[in-house]
């Protein structure tokens, strides 16, 4: 066996003493031998493999606890290591996206594109928005709840003996912010925190309700954008110019398997699992984490948000049909309802539709 100094071993994985010597402690890269005498610490040739993964994967930013699992994992199933890093870098890229357009939106308010009252920025633009939930055409009650009011537009898909005291109970704990933001109490950058704050309060709603909870996906209308607050699946969506495109990513363990890469897309429509949530609103330990995003809003913008009765059963190319061709929300909800049910109906379905107008 070829043992390598701790200098010479640093060299050759481009790591350098001190980093190796954190990772020995750390438990994730642990030399081959320790002099029991000097403390020198020996590396093995056969770990220069182990080292240089770390340093890339460090390079991309991943924890290294996380680094740790995947080195472990591409010992033994390569495959298996790689679909890891996919889903980190699938996470990283969504995490960016929504730091992205948080960015943006300081930028504009730092550069005087924004201002601090509400109502210079609520013109010219506004919204004419429908919206409706029912039961399908299976179920026996409506656990769904929608909302479409002034500023905020809400979706909610309950589950469980409650589901639709929860579903409820959730919406209702986000209309202070709309009642905040018409009043003009609600600064341009508080919108997510106070978003945020308010999907604490929805989970504390249903704390009560037993073995009970719900999703909620909600828009914020400032005038000049959209604050976006999502957990679970429930889905929003964003038709600009005839091209549909999704804001939202399921919290489901389906949808997981597909950022990873051990599910496409065709397999996951008809997968047994395909309804379970890894994220919802039910009152247990620990604060519920929600997509948290802002988005710029245009005139002519069609925006829907819809529970998993419509987004499973109707096709995108259809939606993207539906929302186009509508003359106005309205009937768009007319005409994505009537597909839902031609579908099979086999859930209770929700949707909110709202168009962006110049006024």
């Amino acid at each position: 066996m070829g043992l390598l100094t701790i200098g010479a071993f640093a060299r050759v994985s481009r790591l350098s003493a001190k980093t190796l010597r954190r990772y020995d402690e750390l438990g994730l890269l642990p030399p081959a031998r320790v002099d029991q005498f000097t403390g020198y610490r020996y590396y093995d040739d056969a770990q220069v493999e182990r080292a240089r993964l770390v340093a890339w994967l460090r390079r991309i930013g991943m924890p290294l606890a996380r680094v740790g699992r995947v080195c472990d994992l591409a010992e033994t199933d390569k495959a298996a290591a790689a679909r890891e890093i996919r889903a980190y870098w699938t996470q990283v890229e969504s995490e960016t996206s929504a730091r992205r357009g948080l960015a943006g939106f300081l930028v504009d308010q730092l550069s005087g594109k924004d201002t601090d009252t509400m109502d210079r920025i609520i013109m010219p633009l506004g919204m004419h928005c429908a919206a409706r939930s029912d039961r399908g055409l299976v179920r026996e009650a409506d656990q769904d709840a929608v909302y479409a009011g002034t500023r905020l537009l809400a979706v909610a898909d309950g589950f469980g003996v409650a589901g639709a005291a929860a579903s409820a109970a959730a919406i209702d704990a986000l209309k202070p912010v709309e009642a905040a933001a018409a009043s003009g109490a609600l600064r341009p950058g508080d919108l997510l925190n106070t978003l945020e704050d308010a999907v604490h309060r929805a989970d504390t709603t249903v704390r009560g309700l037993p073995e009970s909870g719900t999703t909620l996906t909600a828009l914020l209308w400032t005038g000049s954008g959209l604050a976006l607050a999502h957990i679970g699946d429930t889905r929003a969506y964003l038709l600009r110019r005839g091209t549909l495109r999704r804001l939202t990513n399921d919290h489901t363990v389906v949808q997981s398997m597909v950022d990873e890469g051990s599910l496409d897309e065709a397999e996951a429509a008809g997968h047994p699992q395909r309804a379970m949530l890894l994220r919802a609103l039910d009152g247990g330990d620990g604060r519920p984490r929600p997509d948290l995003r802002l988005h710029e809003a245009r005139a002519g913008d069609r925006l829907l948000l819809c529970s998993d009765g419509l987004s499973t059963t109707v096709p995108e190319a259809t939606v993207r049909q539906c929302l186009t061709a509508a003359a106005a929300p309205e009937a768009a909800v007319d005409a994505l309802m009537a597909r839902a049910h031609d579908g099979g109906g086999a859930d209770n379905i929700a949707c909110v539709v709202a168009e962006v107008i110049s006024t």
